[in-house]
Protein backbone atom coordinates (compact mmCIF):
# COMPACT_ATOMS: atom_id res chain seq x y z
CA UNK A 1 0.00 0.00 0.00
CA UNK A 2 1.32 3.43 -0.99
CA UNK A 3 -0.20 6.52 0.62
CA UNK A 4 0.16 9.48 -1.72
CA UNK A 5 0.26 9.75 -5.52
CA UNK A 6 2.91 12.44 -5.75
CA UNK A 7 6.10 11.87 -7.70
CA UNK A 8 7.73 9.77 -4.97
CA UNK A 9 4.67 7.55 -4.55
CA UNK A 10 4.22 7.02 -8.28
CA UNK A 11 7.86 6.05 -8.79
CA UNK A 12 7.68 3.70 -5.81
CA UNK A 13 4.52 2.07 -7.18
CA UNK A 14 6.06 1.76 -10.63
CA UNK A 15 9.15 -0.05 -9.29
CA UNK A 16 7.03 -2.31 -7.10
CA UNK A 17 4.88 -3.27 -10.07
CA UNK A 18 7.97 -3.93 -12.16
CA UNK A 19 9.27 -6.20 -9.37
CA UNK A 20 5.99 -8.16 -9.40
CA UNK A 21 4.66 -6.70 -6.15
CA UNK A 22 0.98 -5.82 -6.35
CA UNK A 23 0.18 -2.50 -4.70
CA UNK A 24 -2.55 0.08 -4.36
CA UNK A 25 -1.90 3.82 -4.25
CA UNK A 26 -4.40 5.89 -2.27
CA UNK A 27 -4.51 9.63 -2.91
CA UNK A 28 -6.53 12.18 -0.95
CA UNK A 29 -6.93 14.69 -3.79
CA UNK A 30 -8.71 14.44 -7.12
CA UNK A 31 -5.56 13.90 -9.20
CA UNK A 32 -2.03 12.57 -9.25
CA UNK A 33 1.24 14.47 -9.00
CA UNK A 34 1.08 16.07 -5.56
CA UNK A 35 2.60 19.50 -6.05
CA UNK A 36 3.22 18.72 -9.74
CA UNK A 37 -0.20 19.49 -11.23
CA UNK A 38 -1.58 21.54 -14.12
CA UNK A 39 -5.09 22.99 -14.43
CA UNK A 40 -6.88 24.58 -17.37
CA UNK A 41 -8.41 27.96 -16.52
CA UNK A 42 -10.20 29.95 -19.26
CA UNK A 43 -8.04 28.26 -21.89
CA UNK A 44 -4.75 28.88 -20.03
CA UNK A 45 -2.55 26.11 -18.61
CA UNK A 46 -1.72 26.93 -15.00
CA UNK A 47 0.74 24.78 -13.10
CA UNK A 48 0.24 24.57 -9.34
CA UNK A 49 2.70 27.33 -8.65
CA UNK A 50 5.62 28.32 -10.87
CA UNK A 51 7.58 25.17 -11.74
CA UNK A 52 10.32 24.22 -14.15
CA UNK A 53 11.90 20.91 -15.09
CA UNK A 54 15.67 20.63 -14.73
CA UNK A 55 16.42 18.14 -17.47
CA UNK A 56 19.89 17.29 -16.13
CA UNK A 57 18.36 15.32 -13.25
CA UNK A 58 19.38 11.65 -13.65
CA UNK A 59 15.91 10.37 -12.72
CA UNK A 60 14.37 12.52 -15.44
CA UNK A 61 16.42 10.75 -18.09
CA UNK A 62 15.98 7.30 -16.58
CA UNK A 63 12.20 7.41 -16.11
CA UNK A 64 10.57 9.91 -18.45
CA UNK A 65 9.92 9.80 -22.17
CA UNK A 66 11.17 13.32 -22.83
CA UNK A 67 10.27 13.21 -26.51
CA UNK A 68 6.65 12.44 -25.62
CA UNK A 69 6.58 15.38 -23.20
CA UNK A 70 7.54 17.73 -26.07
CA UNK A 71 9.65 19.91 -23.84
CA UNK A 72 9.86 23.66 -24.42
CA UNK A 73 13.16 25.03 -23.07
CA UNK A 74 13.91 28.27 -21.32
CA UNK A 75 16.87 30.25 -22.61
CA UNK A 76 20.02 29.63 -20.56
CA UNK A 77 20.71 32.44 -18.14
CA UNK A 78 18.22 35.13 -17.14
CA UNK A 79 17.02 38.66 -17.74
CA UNK A 80 17.73 40.77 -14.64
CA UNK A 81 15.90 43.96 -13.76
CA UNK A 82 18.08 46.54 -12.02
CA UNK A 83 17.70 50.25 -11.33
CA UNK A 84 19.44 50.81 -14.68
CA UNK A 85 17.00 48.71 -16.72
CA UNK A 86 16.69 45.15 -18.02
CA UNK A 87 19.88 43.20 -18.66
CA UNK A 88 20.64 39.76 -20.10
CA UNK A 89 22.91 37.48 -18.10
CA UNK A 90 23.67 34.44 -20.20
CA UNK A 91 25.54 31.17 -19.85
CA UNK A 92 28.70 31.67 -21.90
CA UNK A 93 29.45 27.94 -21.79
CA UNK A 94 26.24 27.12 -23.68
CA UNK A 95 25.66 30.42 -25.50
CA UNK A 96 29.01 32.17 -26.10
CA UNK A 97 27.33 34.88 -28.20
CA UNK A 98 25.81 36.31 -25.03
CA UNK A 99 29.15 36.93 -23.33
CA UNK A 100 29.30 40.66 -24.07
CA UNK A 101 25.75 41.26 -22.82
CA UNK A 102 26.65 39.47 -19.60
CA UNK A 103 29.82 41.51 -19.14
CA UNK A 104 27.86 44.73 -19.66
CA UNK A 105 25.12 43.89 -17.15
CA UNK A 106 25.40 46.06 -13.99
CA UNK A 107 24.85 43.18 -11.57
CA UNK A 108 28.38 43.10 -10.23
CA UNK A 109 31.97 43.77 -11.14
CA UNK A 110 34.01 42.06 -13.81
CA UNK A 111 35.64 40.08 -11.01
CA UNK A 112 32.18 38.92 -9.91
CA UNK A 113 31.47 37.59 -13.39
CA UNK A 114 34.80 35.76 -13.45
CA UNK A 115 33.89 34.25 -10.08
CA UNK A 116 30.50 33.24 -11.50
CA UNK A 117 32.15 31.41 -14.40
CA UNK A 118 34.61 29.70 -12.08
CA UNK A 119 31.88 28.53 -9.72
CA UNK A 120 29.78 27.16 -12.57
CA UNK A 121 32.74 25.26 -13.99
CA UNK A 122 33.68 23.96 -10.53
CA UNK A 123 30.27 22.48 -9.73
CA UNK A 124 29.75 21.22 -13.27
CA UNK A 125 32.99 19.23 -13.15
CA UNK A 126 32.43 17.81 -9.65
CA UNK A 127 30.30 14.73 -9.05
CA UNK A 128 27.01 15.05 -7.20
CA UNK A 129 28.24 12.57 -4.61
CA UNK A 130 31.26 14.76 -3.88
CA UNK A 131 29.16 17.93 -3.70
CA UNK A 132 26.78 16.35 -1.19
CA UNK A 133 29.72 15.31 0.98
CA UNK A 134 31.37 18.72 0.94
CA UNK A 135 31.69 21.20 3.79
CA UNK A 136 28.26 22.49 4.71
CA UNK A 137 26.96 25.92 5.57
CA UNK A 138 24.32 28.24 4.17
CA UNK A 139 24.01 29.27 0.53
CA UNK A 140 24.93 32.83 1.53
CA UNK A 141 28.09 31.60 3.27
CA UNK A 142 28.98 29.69 0.13
CA UNK A 143 28.63 32.80 -2.02
CA UNK A 144 30.60 34.91 0.44
CA UNK A 145 33.39 32.34 0.47
CA UNK A 146 33.62 32.68 -3.33
CA UNK A 147 34.13 36.43 -2.92
CA UNK A 148 30.94 37.70 -4.58
CA UNK A 149 30.12 41.33 -3.90
CA UNK A 150 26.96 42.47 -2.16
CA UNK A 151 25.60 43.76 -5.46
CA UNK A 152 26.11 40.41 -7.20
CA UNK A 153 24.43 38.56 -4.33
CA UNK A 154 21.47 40.92 -4.13
CA UNK A 155 20.80 41.49 -7.83
CA UNK A 156 21.48 37.98 -9.18
CA UNK A 157 21.98 35.16 -6.71
CA UNK A 158 19.24 36.09 -4.26
CA UNK A 159 16.36 36.41 -6.78
CA UNK A 160 17.52 33.37 -8.74
CA UNK A 161 17.69 30.98 -5.80
CA UNK A 162 14.78 32.57 -4.00
CA UNK A 163 12.73 31.10 -6.81
CA UNK A 164 14.47 27.75 -7.18
CA UNK A 165 14.97 26.97 -3.49
CA UNK A 166 12.12 29.15 -2.15
CA UNK A 167 14.90 30.73 -0.15
CA UNK A 168 15.02 34.56 -0.27
CA UNK A 169 17.30 34.57 2.79
CA UNK A 170 19.80 32.17 1.14
CA UNK A 171 19.83 29.99 4.24
CA UNK A 172 19.44 26.60 2.52
CA UNK A 173 22.35 24.15 2.76
CA UNK A 174 25.22 24.94 0.40
CA UNK A 175 25.34 21.23 -0.45
CA UNK A 176 21.91 21.44 -2.00
CA UNK A 177 22.77 24.79 -3.63
CA UNK A 178 25.84 23.25 -5.26
CA UNK A 179 23.83 20.33 -6.63
CA UNK A 180 21.07 22.55 -8.01
CA UNK A 181 23.62 24.88 -9.61
CA UNK A 182 25.29 21.85 -11.19
CA UNK A 183 21.97 20.78 -12.70
CA UNK A 184 21.31 24.29 -14.04
CA UNK A 185 24.75 24.35 -15.63
CA UNK A 186 24.54 20.84 -17.08
CA UNK A 187 21.32 20.91 -19.06
CA UNK A 188 18.38 23.04 -20.16
CA UNK A 189 15.40 23.91 -18.01
CA UNK A 190 12.02 23.39 -19.66
CA UNK A 191 8.32 22.75 -19.31
CA UNK A 192 6.28 20.08 -21.11
CA UNK A 193 3.99 21.36 -23.84
CA UNK A 194 0.98 20.14 -21.83
CA UNK A 195 2.25 21.59 -18.55
CA UNK A 196 4.14 20.10 -15.62
CA UNK A 197 1.19 17.85 -14.85
CA UNK A 198 2.09 15.83 -17.94
CA UNK A 199 4.99 14.32 -15.98
CA UNK A 200 2.98 12.40 -13.33
CA UNK A 201 0.34 11.62 -15.97
CA UNK A 202 3.01 9.85 -17.98
CA UNK A 203 4.08 7.80 -14.94
CA UNK A 204 0.49 6.79 -14.14
CA UNK A 205 0.01 5.40 -17.64
CA UNK A 206 2.76 2.88 -16.95
CA UNK A 207 1.02 1.48 -13.84
CA UNK A 208 -1.44 -1.44 -13.97
CA UNK A 209 -5.00 -0.26 -14.43
CA UNK A 210 -6.76 0.45 -11.15
CA UNK A 211 -3.55 0.95 -9.15
CA UNK A 212 -4.42 4.51 -8.06
CA UNK A 213 -7.50 5.33 -5.99
CA UNK A 214 -8.25 9.06 -5.94
CA UNK A 215 -10.30 10.99 -3.36
CA UNK A 216 -9.28 8.43 -0.74
CA UNK A 217 -8.07 10.16 2.41
CA UNK A 218 -6.10 8.38 5.14
CA UNK A 219 -7.02 9.14 8.74
CA UNK A 220 -4.35 7.13 10.53
CA UNK A 221 -2.18 4.02 10.47
CA UNK A 222 -2.05 1.13 12.90
CA UNK A 223 0.88 -1.05 12.03
CA UNK A 224 0.45 -1.65 8.30
CA UNK A 225 -3.33 -1.22 8.41
CA UNK A 226 -4.52 1.95 6.69
CA UNK A 227 -7.58 3.57 8.27
CA UNK A 228 -9.51 5.82 5.87
CA UNK A 229 -11.62 8.79 6.87
CA UNK A 230 -14.75 7.00 5.64
CA UNK A 231 -14.23 4.41 8.38
CA UNK A 232 -12.96 1.58 6.20
CA UNK A 233 -9.62 -0.17 6.81
CA UNK A 234 -7.23 -1.41 4.14
CA UNK A 235 -4.90 -4.24 5.14
CA UNK A 236 -1.43 -4.54 3.65
CA UNK A 237 1.78 -6.48 4.17
CA UNK A 238 3.71 -3.21 3.95
CA UNK A 239 2.72 0.45 3.82
CA UNK A 240 4.67 3.30 2.24
CA UNK A 241 3.84 6.86 3.29
CA UNK A 242 4.69 8.97 0.24
CA UNK A 243 3.29 12.31 1.33
CA UNK A 244 4.74 15.73 2.08
CA UNK A 245 6.92 15.84 5.17
CA UNK A 246 4.39 17.38 7.60
CA UNK A 247 1.72 14.82 6.66
CA UNK A 248 4.24 11.97 6.89
CA UNK A 249 5.06 13.14 10.40
CA UNK A 250 1.34 13.17 11.30
CA UNK A 251 0.81 9.63 10.06
CA UNK A 252 4.06 8.06 11.29
CA UNK A 253 4.91 10.11 14.37
CA UNK A 254 8.38 10.55 15.83
CA UNK A 255 10.25 8.19 13.46
CA UNK A 256 9.72 10.91 10.83
CA UNK A 257 10.41 14.43 12.05
CA UNK A 258 8.44 17.30 10.57
CA UNK A 259 11.01 18.79 8.15
CA UNK A 260 9.49 22.28 8.27
CA UNK A 261 8.06 24.09 5.28
CA UNK A 262 9.10 26.72 2.77
CA UNK A 263 6.10 28.51 1.33
CA UNK A 264 5.60 29.76 -2.21
CA UNK A 265 2.97 31.67 -4.15
CA UNK A 266 2.42 32.32 -7.82
CA UNK A 267 0.14 34.98 -9.28
CA UNK A 268 -1.02 34.11 -12.79
CA UNK A 269 -1.95 36.92 -15.17
CA UNK A 270 -3.27 37.15 -18.70
CA UNK A 271 -2.06 40.06 -20.83
CA UNK A 272 -2.77 41.14 -24.38
CA UNK A 273 0.93 41.21 -25.24
CA UNK A 274 3.98 39.74 -23.51
CA UNK A 275 5.49 42.27 -21.06
CA UNK A 276 8.93 40.94 -21.94
CA UNK A 277 9.89 39.03 -25.05
CA UNK A 278 11.91 35.85 -25.16
CA UNK A 279 12.16 32.60 -23.24
CA UNK A 280 14.51 33.64 -20.43
CA UNK A 281 13.49 33.72 -16.79
CA UNK A 282 13.24 37.30 -15.51
CA UNK A 283 14.67 38.20 -12.09
CA UNK A 284 13.93 41.28 -10.01
CA UNK A 285 17.36 42.35 -8.85
CA UNK A 286 16.05 45.42 -7.03
CA UNK A 287 14.26 43.63 -4.19
CA UNK A 288 11.52 46.28 -4.47
CA UNK A 289 8.55 43.94 -4.16
CA UNK A 290 7.45 40.41 -3.34
CA UNK A 291 7.99 39.03 -6.88
CA UNK A 292 11.48 37.58 -7.28
CA UNK A 293 11.05 35.64 -10.55
CA UNK A 294 8.80 36.19 -13.54
CA UNK A 295 8.24 34.12 -16.65
CA UNK A 296 6.08 34.75 -19.68
CA UNK A 297 5.05 31.13 -20.02
CA UNK A 298 3.39 31.64 -23.40
CA UNK A 299 6.76 32.78 -24.80
CA UNK A 300 8.36 29.55 -23.58
CA UNK A 301 5.44 27.27 -24.50
CA UNK A 302 2.70 28.84 -26.66
CA UNK A 303 0.36 26.02 -25.57
CA UNK A 304 0.11 27.67 -22.14
CA UNK A 305 -2.15 30.44 -23.50
CA UNK A 306 -4.92 30.83 -26.09
CA UNK A 307 -3.96 32.35 -29.42
CA UNK A 308 -3.44 36.08 -29.14
CA UNK A 309 -3.00 36.11 -25.37
CA UNK A 310 0.03 35.96 -23.08
CA UNK A 311 0.39 34.14 -19.76
CA UNK A 312 2.61 35.56 -17.04
CA UNK A 313 3.72 33.69 -13.91
CA UNK A 314 4.88 35.96 -11.08
CA UNK A 315 6.61 33.88 -8.40
CA UNK A 316 6.71 34.92 -4.75
CA UNK A 317 8.89 32.59 -2.64
CA UNK A 318 9.26 32.41 1.11
CA UNK A 319 7.29 34.16 3.87
CA UNK A 320 6.01 36.90 1.53
CA UNK A 321 3.84 34.23 -0.11
CA UNK A 322 1.59 34.14 2.96
CA UNK A 323 0.98 37.90 3.26
CA UNK A 324 -2.49 39.39 3.13
CA UNK A 325 -3.14 41.52 0.07
CA UNK A 326 -0.41 39.78 -1.93
CA UNK A 327 -2.19 40.07 -5.27
CA UNK A 328 -2.46 43.88 -5.01
CA UNK A 329 1.23 44.17 -4.10
CA UNK A 330 2.21 42.01 -7.05
CA UNK A 331 0.10 44.01 -9.51
CA UNK A 332 1.61 47.25 -8.20
CA UNK A 333 5.13 45.88 -8.55
CA UNK A 334 4.60 44.61 -12.09
CA UNK A 335 2.88 47.83 -13.17
CA UNK A 336 5.96 49.78 -12.03
CA UNK A 337 8.33 47.21 -13.47
CA UNK A 338 6.85 47.40 -16.97
CA UNK A 339 5.38 50.92 -16.77
CA UNK A 340 1.85 49.69 -17.47
CA UNK A 341 -1.58 50.34 -16.04
CA UNK A 342 -2.70 47.85 -13.39
CA UNK A 343 -5.85 47.17 -15.44
CA UNK A 344 -3.66 45.49 -18.05
CA UNK A 345 -2.93 42.62 -15.66
CA UNK A 346 -5.93 40.28 -15.78
CA UNK A 347 -5.68 38.09 -12.70
CA UNK A 348 -6.42 34.41 -13.39
CA UNK A 349 -5.47 32.74 -10.13
CA UNK A 350 -3.10 32.94 -7.18
CA UNK A 351 -1.60 29.71 -5.89
CA UNK A 352 -0.50 29.85 -2.26
CA UNK A 353 1.42 26.72 -1.34
CA UNK A 354 2.17 26.51 2.36
CA UNK A 355 4.48 23.53 1.94
CA UNK A 356 6.39 24.22 -1.25
CA UNK A 357 9.57 22.47 -0.10
CA UNK A 358 11.05 21.12 3.13
CA UNK A 359 13.50 23.46 4.88
CA UNK A 360 16.83 21.61 4.40
CA UNK A 361 19.02 24.14 6.19
CA UNK A 362 22.55 23.10 7.21
CA UNK A 363 23.68 20.69 8.42
CA UNK A 364 21.96 18.82 5.60
CA UNK A 365 22.25 15.07 5.15
CA UNK A 366 20.60 13.55 2.07
CA UNK A 367 19.38 9.96 1.94
CA UNK A 368 17.40 9.91 5.16
CA UNK A 369 16.27 6.40 6.11
CA UNK A 370 13.17 5.10 4.36
CA UNK A 371 12.64 1.78 6.21
CA UNK A 372 11.10 2.39 9.64
CA UNK A 373 10.58 -1.22 10.72
CA UNK A 374 7.48 -3.35 11.07
CA UNK A 375 6.64 -3.11 7.38
CA UNK A 376 6.38 0.69 7.42
CA UNK A 377 8.28 2.88 4.98
CA UNK A 378 8.44 6.54 4.01
CA UNK A 379 9.51 8.41 0.90
CA UNK A 380 9.40 11.94 -0.50
CA UNK A 381 11.70 14.85 -1.21
CA UNK A 382 12.15 15.31 2.55
CA UNK A 383 14.11 12.03 2.57
CA UNK A 384 16.55 13.23 -0.14
CA UNK A 385 17.07 16.61 -1.80
CA UNK A 386 14.04 18.93 -2.06
CA UNK A 387 13.60 18.54 -5.79
CA UNK A 388 11.90 16.42 -8.41
CA UNK A 389 15.07 14.34 -8.53
CA UNK A 390 14.98 13.86 -4.76
CA UNK A 391 11.33 12.80 -4.76
CA UNK A 392 11.79 10.29 -7.58
CA UNK A 393 15.05 8.88 -6.23
CA UNK A 394 13.44 8.51 -2.80
CA UNK A 395 10.62 6.51 -4.39
CA UNK A 396 13.17 4.27 -6.06
CA UNK A 397 15.08 3.66 -2.83
CA UNK A 398 11.90 2.91 -0.95
CA UNK A 399 10.60 0.41 -3.51
CA UNK A 400 13.89 -1.46 -3.31
CA UNK A 401 13.61 -1.54 0.49
CA UNK A 402 10.03 -2.84 0.33
CA UNK A 403 10.96 -5.62 -2.11
CA UNK A 404 13.83 -6.66 0.17
CA UNK A 405 11.53 -6.64 3.20
CA UNK A 406 8.86 -8.77 1.53
CA UNK A 407 11.45 -11.24 0.22
CA UNK A 408 12.90 -11.69 3.70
Amino acid sequence: MVVGAGMAGLVCAHDLARAGVACTVVEASDGVGGRVRTDTVDGFQLDRGFQILLTAYPQVHERLDLAALRLRPFAPGAVVRTAEGMWTVGDPLRRPAGLFDTLAAPIGSLADKVRLARLVVAVRTTSVRTLLRGTDGTTLERLRSCGFSDRMVESFWRPLFAGIQLDPDLEVSRRRFDVILRMLASGPTAVPTAGMGAIPTQLVRELPEGTVRLATRVDRLSGTAVHLTDGSVLAARAVVVATEGPEAHRLLGSPVADPGSRAAACCWFATKAPPVRGTALALDGTGAGPVRNLAVMSEVAPSYAPTGRSLVAAAVPGPDALREGLRAEVVDQLSRWFDTDSAEWEHLRTDVIHHGQPLQAPPFSPRQRVALGGGRFVCGDHRDTASLQGAMFSGERTAAAVVSYLAG
